[in-house]
């Protein structure tokens, strides 16, 4: 497993070996191992969701309060989409900022975001489905979105697929509004999330 921080502090980009015969293929696109190594500790898993979507499909940017936030690990283990990971933490050195890696079905990279983490992709074929690995259950009531066409952030969305957002996403506040609304975490508050999982692993 090849592991890399991206440029976005707090997301990690894994890449898995992958073993194709003439049966088909086999893959492991999760190691605790290599996790550990990479994060500093384990990965709590309260919850694994599967979405489909097909071509041209925007979902995000999605985040949730911190504490106790939820981080996220996910692959793309049919299709192929473009991933991407937002800096929405209030008082980050690299707030606004985003990194983004294509996930497909041919190398199975995986991508894992940290508490408070903005996320958000878009499928690039039909019948793309993410797999995603959580760290806290579903709470309506603490999980919120931005905006993924706002002009200020200039996500990379593809110019040639006709986009396509749920109501709530399409209705979701820009970046600046929602830090106006005091709705995205702090970075005081994620930090302290980050050392408090890092000081109870085993």
């Amino acid at each position: 497993m090849k592991v890399r921080e991206l440029s976005v502090p707090g997301a990690f980009e894994f890449v898995p070996a992958v073993f194709p015969d003439d049966r088909g293929l086999f893959v492991a696109p999760y190691s605790s191992a290599a996790f550990v190594e990479a994060v500093g500790h384990p990965l709590h898993v309260a919850q694994a969701n599967t979405s489909v979507s097909r071509r041209g499909v925007v979902r995000g940017v999605h985040f949730a309060d911190v504490p106790p936030g939820q981080a996220k690990y996910v692959y793309c283990p049919r299709g192929a989409l473009l991933d991407v990971i937002v800096d929405i933490r209030v008082g980050s050195p690299t707030f606004g900022r985003w990194d983004a890696v294509r996930l497909d079905d041919a190398e199975y990279r995986a991508v894992y975001l940290a508490e408070g983490l903005g996320h958000a992709f878009v499928a690039t074929e039909d019948a793309t489905t993410m797999a995603y690995l959580c760290s806290t259950g579903y709470n309506p009531a603490t999980e919120h979105t931005v905006d993924p066409l706002d002009p200020a952030l200039g996500l990379p969305w593809p110019s040639d697929l006709p986009l396509v957002l749920s109501d709530r996403d399409r209705a979701a506040p820009r970046l600046a509004d929602a830090l106006a609304a005091a709705l995205l975490p702090e970075y005081a508050a994620c930090q302290a999330r980050y050392t408090e999982l890092r000081s109870a692993a085993p």
